[in-house]
């Protein structure tokens, strides 16, 4: 799999083991500028490749003799499926996983010649009440300040009515090409079972629709990360999902920076944010090439050393945008041991909030003394983490 010849979405390309050379390479799935290729595995009788196409996960089957090509039939809004556990090149059967927001994860295992399939697996919920029919999901897409349609995953309980009075909690990462793909949580389902509706917004940064979506929410594009997750706030807002004194937004890592982002640019949208060890301090931290991770991430943000980079980071380093404004409610959460956002950076990002913020609405910072970027370690500490998250909203 390579992007040889501009091939941007990636392209699958064959040789002879004795003519390596790259002048012998053969495309065998050429480059195409709406399907982007994730992965491929190899039987003897077939070519299986994963790929994506208007942001959702195909699965293709296609023999070597050109005699067969087909893809998996997914008959669901949204979803997520993926090969794997496939060791045995002589065999006829695919294993592969499927779930979604409403489905459990699931391993399938699939027939490629008769194209009959067995679910081996299902995780189980260990609630006696749970049944996928009492939950829905949806995609619906935001329209973006410069016209780009920016697609969002929803599921929520089936019996709730669109009305502004519910709550709705929007999620969002955008950067590194990183997708969030819409995924079952067993956690999440007492958050829908209160009657929250939640969301995925699939912004510019990630690779839901392709690379050159990626490529558009980084360095000089990274603010549409930022307005793209705007636009899908506001079209939730106006199309009766939710309304402002509803709507919560979340995001961690490089999506806490996206949270530092929107609440600089629109506090007016949200009721809530919930910011996980957030990138906040973009300035300082990249010109601190003491740090292992920054020289290798000039490629994501630019290099501050150049000026061109310097400003544009600055315009939108959620630290240095803070200003006299109303704000939302806040939850920031940090590792003590976090090795890649040290806490001081949303430790001083809090402090300055608290110091030029013009509202009175909670900010509050927990720090965990154990824990690093990944938050807490063990099922039921973790589990902890999320409840803390649900009681904030």
């Amino acid at each position: 799999m390579t992007n040889k010849d501009e091939a941007t979405n990636f392209k699958i390309m064959k040789t002879e083991v004795s003519k390596p050379e790259m002048e012998n390479w053969v495309d065998v799935i050429a480059h195409h500028p709406d399907v982007l290729l994730e992965d491929f595995e190899i039987f003897q009788k077939y070519l299986v490749i994963s790929d994506r196409f208007n942001g959702l996960n195909r699965i293709r089957i296609k023999s070597w003799d050109d005699t067969v090509d087909y893809f998996l039939p997914f008959d669901n809004e949204t979803y997520t499926a993926f090969t794997g556990g496939n060791y045995d090149f002589d065999t006829v059967k695919l294993r592969y996983q499927y779930n979604s927001l409403t489905t459990p994860p699931s391993v399938i295992e699939f027939d490629m010649d008769s194209r009959e399939e067995a679910v081996l697996k299902i995780q189980k919920v260990q609630d006696p009440n749970f049944t996928p029919d009492d939950y829905a999901s949806e995609r619906v897409w935001a329209t973006a300040k410069d016209g780009v349609k920016v697609p969002i995953s929803l599921v929520y309980k089936k019996s709730l009515k669109k009305s502004s009075g519910n709550p709705l909690l929007l999620y969002g990462y955008g950067s590194y090409g990183s997708t969030i793909d819409p995924y079952f949580s067993i956690s999440r389902l007492s958050l829908l079972d209160r009657g929250f509706i939640y969301a995925i917004a699939h912004v510019r940064g990630s690779e839901y629709l392709g690379r050159p979506w990626y490529e558009d929410g980084k360095m000089f594009a990274k603010r549409n990360t930022f307005s793209d997750f705007i636009a899908c706030s506001e079209h939730l807002i106006n199309n009766n999902y939710t309304s402002p004194s509803h709507l919560y937004a979340s995001g961690g890592s490089a999506g806490g920076l996206l949270m530092g982002a929107i609440m600089n640019m629109a506090p007016q949208l949200y009721n809530g944010i919930l910011s996980a060890v957030p990138f906040v301090d973009v300035v300082t931290t990249m010109l601190d090439d003491s740090i292992p991770l920054t020289t290798g991430e000039y490629d994501e943000w630019g290099n501050p050393n150049h000026k061109d980079s310097y400003d544009y980071m600055l315009s939108y380093s959620p630290y240095d945008q803070v200003r006299e404004q109303g704000y939302p409610n806040v939850l920031v959460t940090t590792g003590y041991h976090d090795s890649q956002v040290q806490y001081w950076e949303p430790s001083k990002w809090v402090a300055r909030l608290r110091e030029l913020k013009t509202d009175n609405n909670i900010l509050l910072f927990k720090t965990d003394m154990t824990s690093g970027h990944s938050g807490a370690s063990g099922r039921y500490d973790a589990l902890k983490e999320v409840a803390i998250d649900y009681a904030f909203c």
